[in-house]
C-alpha cells in the first residue's frame, strides 16, 4: 500500500447480511486496527438503497485516500458505481447477504481480520463491466450510454434475471441467502424459460440462460464463469439452451460437482461484449452483481482501466 494513503472514508451498510447485532462494534475495532496501521478511516452508514453511490462520488470529490467497502454484493456494486473511473482505490471489508469479492479474493469473513489486510495489501486496477439498454441495435459501434450500471462480479438475463427481480426484500433482509433459494424454487414452477437472442465475438446464438462473468465464483456455494478473471480484460460466458425445468434441476448436482460444463446445451466463450436481445415476445430480466437492471435488450460491455481495487499481499 502507496504510504502516501492515510485517510479513509469506510462506507458501510448497517442493514445488510447476518450479524447486524455485532457489526458496528466489529466495524469500530477495524477501524482501530486501520488506525494503528496509519490509516484513520471515517465511518459512513448508507442510509438508503443507491446512498452508497452518493457517498462513494463524494469521497472522490474530497479526494480521499481510499475508500473501504464493507457490505454485500448489492453495497459493493453501489460503491463500485461511485467510484468508476476515478484513482480513488477500493478496499473490502466481508459483509452482507452474499459476497463475490471476498470469496475471489479470498479475504477471510470476519471483518477485524480483514482489516488488518488492508495496510499491507497492493493496489491493482482492473476493467468493470457495464450493462446499457440497446432499444434492439445490435451494432458493434453502439456507444456506452450514461445510464448504463457497472458491475464488478458478475451479471446475467433469463432465470437469475427473474430471480433477483422477484426476490422479496423483507425476506432478503431477514433471511439472507435463503431468500433466494425460495425465490428461485418458486420460479422454478412458474416461469417460462423465454429465448433470448445473443450476438457476440462474431455470432448469433439462442438461450434461455446467460451468465457474464468476471469472476469465477457465481454466489453461494457455486461457480459457473470458472475461467474468468478480475484481472482480465475480457467476460467469460455461459449459456443454456434448455427450456426444461427439469433440465434446469439436473444442473444443480453439477453445479455442485464442478461438471456443469459438461452438460448437454451448456456453452462457453470469451469476449468483450455480448448484446442480448428477447426472442419469443416475452420479457426476459437481467441482474448485475444480483441487483435489478431491468428488461432486455441489454448490453454488456468491458470497460478497461476504470477502477483500483486493494488486494491481499499474496494476490
Amino acid at each position: 500500500m502507496p504510504e502516501e494513503i492515510k485517510d479513509a472514508l469506510l462506507i458501510y451498510n448497517p442493514t445488510s447480511g447476518r450479524k447486524r447485532h455485532t457489526r458496528f462494534e466489529e466495524i469500530e475495532h477495524a477501524a482501530r486496527i486501520l488506525k494503528e496501521s496509519g490509516i484513520a478511516a471515517e465511518l459512513a452508514p448508507t442510509t438508503a438503497q443507491g446512498s452508497a453511490i452518493r457517498i462513494a462520488r463524494q469521497a472522490v470529490d474530497q479526494r480521499r485516500g481510499m475508500v473501504i467497502a464493507c457490505g454485500g454484493d448489492g453495497t459493493i456494486n453501489e460503491i463500485v458505481n461511485g467510484l468508476a473511473h476515478s484513482q480513488v482505490p477500493m478496499a473490502l471489508l466481508p459483509a452482507g447477504t452474499a459476497n463475490i469479492l471476498a470469496k475471489e479474493l479470498r479475504i477471510p469473513w470476519d471483518i477485524p481480520r480483514a482489516a488488518r489486510l488492508i495496510a499491507g495489501g497492493s493496489i491493482r486496477r482492473i476493467a468493470l463491466g457495464v450493462a446499457t439498454p440497446t432499444n434492439g441495435n445490435h451494432s458493434p459501434a453502439v456507444s456506452i450510454s450514461p445510464a448504463g450500471r457497472y458491475f464488478l462480479s458478475v451479471a446475467g438475463a433469463g432465470p437469475d434475471g427473474a430471480i433477483v427481480n422477484g426476490v422479496h426484500e423483507g425476506l432478503k433482509k431477514s433471511a439472507g441467502v435463503f431468500a433466494y433459494w425460495v425465490e428461485g424454487f418458486r420460479q422454478l414452477f412458474r416461469y417460462a424459460f423465454p429465448r433470448m437472442r445473443i450476438h457476440s465475438a462474431g455470432q448469433q446464438r439462442q438461450a434461455t440462460i446467460i451468465v457474464v462473468g468476471r469472476t469465477a465464483h457465481y454466489g453461494g456455494p457455486f461457480k459457473i464463469t470458472t475461467e474468468a478473471s478480475l484481472f482480465e480484460d475480457r467476460f467469460e460466458f455461459l449459456t443454456n439452451t434448455t427450456r426444461s425445468r427439469l433440465g434446469y434441476l439436473s444442473c444443480l448436482p453439477a453445479l455442485f460437482s464442478g461438471t456443469l460444463r459438461k452438460k448437454r446445451g451448456i456453452d462457453t466463450w470469451k469476449s468483450t461484449e455480448v448484446i442480448c436481445e428477447p426472442a419469443d415476445g416475452q420479457p426476459v430480466y437481467a441482474q448485475v452483481d444480483g441487483e435489478p437492471v431491468g428488461p432486455l435488450p441489454m448490453a454488456f460491455r468491458i470497460v478497461p482501466d476504470a477502477l483500483s481495487i486493494v488486494t491481499p499481499a499474496a494476490q
